[in-house]
């Protein structure tokens, strides 16, 4: 098992500043592009979202933020395009990056790139110089995935959305804000999940009173 980032986090941060200004602006986004389902869909995803996670309004809109700003590199570059098949996901500022590059040569620039977005506080690069996985691969992550998430919200009785799961190639990396007691749960629940090979704790931990 890995543990890459450790880091404290004060419940103080953790207030929710103005839970509707949060909601007004995802609504305000939305309605410029004249999407309504989309606007329903994202306005009742975000407020369960929001409500049971601890980071700010306004960290969870600039993770999103993070997220969309990484995605466009990763796309809008053809020689990115072409040789990485990069997850990006971005909790309280600490950007991970998982999946396959096959060109070596291209990987300091992108992640240089990535590194540099506004608001990202910490890059956590698991990537590896290697062909992309076939598509088998990326399915049974995703059932690894759901499998974990849902282990966790019976088995711990976390809230919804209060640790992120992301697994590639088996490998299943946990964020969130936690207390240690929650993340050492969260970590012996995955690792009873059958096809996981590795479990890495990408956390921060809620500073002790």
């Amino acid at each position: 098992m890995s543990q890459l980032s450790l880091h404290w986090f004060s419940p103080q941060r953790a207030r929710q500043k103005n839970l509707k200004l949060g909601i007004l602006s995802l609504v305000f986004s939305i309605v410029l592009s004249g999407c309504v389902t989309a606007l329903v869909a994202t306005v009742a995803i975000a407020t369960v979202d929001i409500i049971h996670d601890r980071r700010t309004v306004g960290e969870y809109i600039d993770d999103g933020a993070i997220e969309v700003t990484s995605r466009n590199i990763l796309v809008s570059n053809a020689e990115f395009r072409k040789a990485a098949h990069v997850k990006t996901q971005s909790w309280n500022g600490i950007l991970l990056l998982t999946g396959e590059i096959d060109n070596e040569q291209i990987k300091p620039e992108l992640v240089s790139r990535l590194r540099a977005i506004k608001g990202v506080r910490q890059v956590v690069d698991e990537t590896t110089i290697t062909g992309k996985t076939k598509l088998w691969a990326r399915t049974n992550d995703a059932w690894i995935s759901s499998k974990v998430k849902s282990r966790l919200v019976l088995k711990t009785g976390l809230k919804a959305n209060r640790v992120k799961v992301v697994t590639t190639r088996g490998s299943v990396y946990l964020m969130g804000i936690v207390t240690r007691d929650e993340a050492d749960r969260a970590t012996e629940l995955t690792q009873t999940v059958r096809g996981v090979k590795r479990v890495v704790k990408v956390f921060e931990y809620l500073e002790k009173k």
